[in-house]
């Protein structure tokens, strides 16, 4: 009982007369002396494992260190057991320790130790030693180093993205002139996945396919590294070659049992230990057609056309098949990884075209399968095609996963759909990213809906989502405002709005999140809406404090947005002395910086300073834009030097700067408070000229002249042609369609309530210029002022052109 094997399985009862023969041969610690008899314990390698299995690493040390201070020989399979548990755990420390016992005890590690140990090794990330053992492995006489060893380690190099032990391993490999196998190939594929090497993979596949008939499984493996690299084309190449090989495999139409059996095991992922030998096959891979067409154009799914992707279980060739075949069940798989890859891609018609061809040749779509078409969908320009897949999923029975419904809801935010991507987003079980909590709560504050947002915070508690900084982000744009848009704060806003901050801030806080340089834009523009300046400029100080601390730079936007509140707001000395702070500190201003400055000047309504803020911008190489002349044309009309506003509006013309509505506006506000009549039919004049569309702020100020100098009669008239040339946009043709349209139904009809008709034809807001045309004309029809649908043709338009005409050619 003495050998090299101590193994005795227990429990086993020996009767104590037998006591005194057994005693002096084996080692007291393999025995139980209690009771009766004699009971024999398990094995010391065998309890190192269970107290390993059950987390007692001292306890298994203990035992490691009375295994090699045993009084008997030890052998390989006192170890082998240990390592495996190593292997499997992974515990490479503990594995090392069993090496050095089994080297202390001069015990000669077979190639089943040294596969366990390069295991335990690699899986522990132990790269390094894990390549000195192969490369000592190689050196024994003992052990021939097998392919084994070296595609564990290239397998793990691949995993933990080790390009320095990838080298080492191909070196070692060459020297000891090993080969390659199937495995080493696929594993090669893997290495040149993550280098993004497109090229390599090209060249590994081809030296694969002159050794070794493609099997399902070593397929799926090249489907899988061109879907990774955007290969689509390659990769739907290999797809059609692996229906070819699963439907001929299927059918037992392959005469060689062999090679079928070969395919066969490596779907359930054994490779075979062949060495480089060249195995002639039929089909030759490359010269495939390939009839998926990324660029054709398909039909919308609509939710007749969905219900072409189904429970299909018979090819077009009347073949009935088997679902749960192995074969099938790859490649089902491998049509599941293509799809989401068109899904990553954006490419929604190759992912439809891939459904239809599964349907086409009876393989059942997986849950999965439909995930990655509506991702496609969804991402692409067919959001109402997906919600259509979605439906059909819930139709079969099919759950959709998270990702599918974070990215339909994340569409339905965008388009403005709110209610359906709450309701996607109620139906999450799960979310590990806040991004479509995120684009809602956008959503939320593009439409000023903080209410909703209310609901998504409470959405996101209940998930246990923890909110990254642009969370805080949107959610400083939408609760730091109180008041409406358009309305002063006032004490009680202010209030209001300190201690939504403050709580805002407090859960930034909690979970560990820093402000960023939109969220203090975000808090300055709040504070500078509610007309809190004096928190506006400490919270600019903390921020300058807090990153520089962080050595970050803040940024001119955030010091461009504290000016524009400043200058709103009045405090002209408090703005030039932050703009002074901010060259000083080395932040450079931009084109906003300086046209932010300009309009400070217009405050004070000096006009020098305008021009050496100018000069200034020009120094260092930024262009006056149309912003820039209008208020430098602001502060001229101030002081009611128009004629020197209109030069430069003319100036503006020779330098190819296109003129928008906000300068007209700006000149006719000027204009109607300075009582200029003649200025304001000039402007209207020069907008129909440059094809300037009126918009409401428009009609208002040209019609509130005329009437502040008591011509009546002359803004009506006004009105209607501005409100015809808001219509109008531009478009002659358009005209008849609108008289045949609006005329008799809203404008002249003699209704009870047609004002309410007209709102209710238009609620969104690219129609609200029209609304608000509609409504001026039908104002202006019920106080007697004719409607004429030729504008230009009114005499009070003919007039304006007169005198437009005249005043240029005196100047």
């Amino acid at each position: 009982m003495s050998g090299t094997n101590t193994t005795i399985y227990s429990p086993v009862v020996v009767p104590s007369c037998f006591r005194h023969f057994i005693c002096p041969i084996v080692s007291d610690a393999d025995y139980d002396f209690s009771g009766e008899g004699l009971k024999v314990r398990e094995p010391l390698h065998q309890r190192i494992v269970d107290s390993l299995h059950s987390g007692k690493r001292d306890e298994a040390s203990n035992f490691l260190v009375d295994l090699g201070n045993a009084n008997f020989s030890l052998g390989v399979n006192d170890f082998i057991d240990i390592l495996k548990y190593c292997a499997r755990s992974p515990d490479p420390l503990f594995a090392m320790e069993t090496w050095a016992v089994m080297e202390k005890n001069n015990v000669t590690p077979n190639l089943r130790c040294y596969i366990q140990m390069v295991q335990a090794l690699c899986s522990g990330g132990y790269l390094k030693e894990a390549s000195n053992l192969i490369a000592y492995a190689g050196e024994c006489n003992d052990v021939y180093p097998v392919l084994t060893l070296y595609n564990v380690l290239l397998r793990s190099c691949s995993k933990m993205q080790h390009l320095v032990h990838v080298n080492v391993c191909l070196d070692l490999m060459e020297r000891r002139m090993v080969g390659k196998n199937e495995t080493t190939y696929l594993e090669l594929l893997e290495l040149a996945v993550w280098q993004k090497n497109m090229y390599a993979v090209h060249e590994i596949w081809n030296n694969y396919i002159r050794h070794y008939t493609p099997s399902i499984a070593a397929l799926r493996k090249l489907i899988w590294s061109f879907g990774s690299l955007g290969e689509t084309q390659s990769a739907c190449k290999a797809l059609q070659y692996m229906v070819t090989v699963a439907f001929v495999g299927w059918n037992k139409v392959i005469s060689s049992s062999e090679e079928s059996n070969i395919w066969r095991g490596n779907c359930k992922g054994r490779y075979s230990s062949r060495l480089d030998i060249p195995v002639p096959y039929n089909c030759d891979l490359v010269s495939l057609d390939f009839d998926f067409k990324q660029n054709k154009q398909l039909i919308p799914l609509s939710s007749d056309h969905c219900s072409a992707f189904g429970n299909e279980r018979v090819t077009s060739n009347g073949f009935v098949i088997d679902q749960d075949a192995p074969e099938i069940k790859t490649l089902k798989s491998s049509f599941d990884e293509l799809i989401n890859v068109c899904a990553k891609t954006r490419n929604s018609g190759l992912a439809k075209q891939l459904m239809l061809q599964m349907q086409k040749i009876g393989i059942q779509p997986s849950s999965r399968a439909y995930d990655g078409l509506v991702r496609a969908l969804a991402r692409g320009e067919g959001l109402t095609e997906g919600m259509n897949v979605l439906k059909l999923m819930q139709q079969r029975n099919l759950k959709a996963h998270d990702s599918t419904l974070a990215t339909l809801s994340i569409g339905c935010s965008k388009n403005f759909e709110l209610d359906l991507a709450e309701d996607l987003l109620n139906e999450l079980s799960a979310s590990p990213y806040p991004y479509p909590c995120n684009e809602f709560l956008q959503a939320c504050d593009r439409l000023n809906q903080p209410e909703r947002a209310l609901r998504m915070l409470a959405k996101m508690k209940k998930l246990n989502l923890k909110p990254d900084i642009r969370t805080y982000e949107l959610l400083i744009s939408l609760f730091g405002n109180v008041n409406a848009p358009y309305e002063d704060g006032n004490l009680w806003s202010q209030i209001d709005c300190s201690k939504r901050i403050k709580a805002i801030e407090k859960d930034m806080a909690e979970n560990c999140v820093e402000h960023s340089r939109t969220s203090i834009r975000n808090l300055l523009k709040a504070l500078g809406a509610e007309g809190m300046i004096d928190e506006l400029v400490q919270r600019l100080r903390s921020a300058e404090d807090l990153f520089f601390r962080n050595n970050i730079y803040l940024g001119t936007p955030v010091y461009n947005t504290a000016l524009h509140s400043l200058v709103k707001a009045k405090n002209i000395h408090l703005a030039m002395e932050i703009f002074k702070n901010m060259m000083l500190s080395g932040v450079y201003p931009d084109a906003e910086t300086y046209n932010i400055m300009i309009d400070c000047s217009s405050v004070s309504q000096c006009f020098k300073s305008a021009l050496s803020v100018l000069c200034l911008m020009l120094r260092v190489g930024f262009d006056p834009v149309a912003a820039t002349y209008t208020v430098l044309m602001k502060i001229l009309m101030d002081n009611e030097d128009f004629d020197e506003a209109l030069i430069l509006l003319d100036r503006m013309g020779l330098e190819g700067i296109s003129v928008d509505v906000l300068l007209y506006n700006t000149v006719l506000d000027k204009a109607f408070a300075k009582g200029r009549v003649d200025i304001t039919e000039y402007m209207v004049e020069h907008m129909r000229r440059n094809r300037v569309q009126p918009d409401p702020s428009t009609c208002a100020a040209v019609f509130s002249t005329y009437v502040r100098r008591q011509f009546y009669d002359t803004a009506l008239q006004a009105l209607t042609v501005l409100s015809m040339r808001m219509m109008l946009r531009q478009e002659d043709a358009v005209l008849e369609e609108l008289k045949a349209k609006f005329e008799a139904d809203l404008v002249l009809s003699e209704a009870s309530e047609p004002e309410s008709e007209i709102l209710e034809h238009f609620t969104t807001s690219d129609e609200d210029i029209l609304t608000v045309a509609l409504l001026n004309l039908r104002w202006c029809a019920i106080l007697g002022s004719p409607i004429s649908w030729s504008p230009d043709e009114t005499p009070w338009a003919r007039r304006l052109a007169a005198d437009y005409d005249t005043r240029r050619m005196l100047v």
